[in-house]
């Protein structure tokens, strides 16, 4: 594997409920690694430990026991050192595009003449420009998003999480924004951490796809995708990659009727 960008050494965690002090463990002794420029999905059934997953490895939560190292260091406070983008693109309705993407560059400290400048230089590269002046609610949804994604890129952090950012878009618009978000992966070579719902998405966008199929989660099943890049939509309907989903269905029908 090349440089390691994210790797969880036997992490554990669990969620105290309630007065009782019971514990829920999500995690238990958990262990893998990402290189550096990989795009990796995450898929598996709702309440899994996906979204904790990433809470962990932002720093809104702290494990009980291992190490969670990005790009070879471990952190006390992990928070500004990945870029995280949610499901919802939570921009603020009161700023233009402009101001929304230079939001991660002021939270640094950069000075919002200096913060302005350097977005503006990207508003072409990432499908923008002549929106910049325009509030959210006069933008779709795919724009938005790549609103949000270029804040996300903006962060500074070669290590990007993005959970179910397409899932709230029509089929149309969600094609045509993997397709462009692989773009934008191929030109930033960053790394990516990628939660989904749907197989098919995560067959098109993934070198690598972890399944959770336990409780608490001891490991992640590992499948690699049968195939090259750059690839296209229609690639997915090889014989090779239909056989890969047949498997990765059976895995998350078996959590389910767990």
């Amino acid at each position: 594997m090349s440089e390691r960008s994210l790797q969880f050494k036997e992490v554990s965690f669990y969620y105290k409920n309630g007065q009782k002090q019971t514990q829920a463990q999500i995690l238990d002794s958990l262990s893998f690694a990402i290189g550096e420029g990989e795009f990796v999905s995450i898929i598996g059934p709702s309440g899994s430990g996906k979204t904790t997953l990433f809470r962990l490895i932002t720093g809104l939560e702290q494990s009980v026991k291992g190490e969670i190292l990005i790009n070879g260091q471990s952190y006390s406070d992990r928070f500004g050192k990945v870029g995280y983008m949610p499901q919802q693109d939570l921009l603020m309705p009161w700023r233009t595009i402009l101001a929304n993407a230079a939001l991660p560059l002021e939270i640094k400290g950069i000075d919002k003449q200096e913060a302005h400048k350097q977005v503006t230089q990207l508003l072409n590269e990432f499908g923008l420009n002549g929106v910049e002046k325009k509030y959210p609610g006069d933008l779709s949804g795919g724009m938005r998003q790549r609103v949000s994604f270029l804040r996300t890129v903006l962060s500074g952090s070669n290590v990007l999480l993005l959970d179910e950012p397409f899932s709230a878009l029509d089929a149309i618009t969600r094609l045509t924004m993997q397709e462009w978000l692989l773009d934008q992966w191929e030109k930033w070579k960053s790394t990516i951490l990628f939660i989904t719902h749907d197989v098919d998405e995560a067959l098109f966008l993934s070198d690598r796809i972890f399944v959770f199929t336990e409780a608490p989660v001891q490991k992640l099943e590992e499948v690699v995708v049968p195939l090259k890049r750059p690839r296209e939509i229609r690639d997915i309907h090889n014989p090779e990659v239909i056989a890969v989903k047949e498997q990765l269905i059976d895995q998350l029908r078996k959590q389910v009727r767990l």
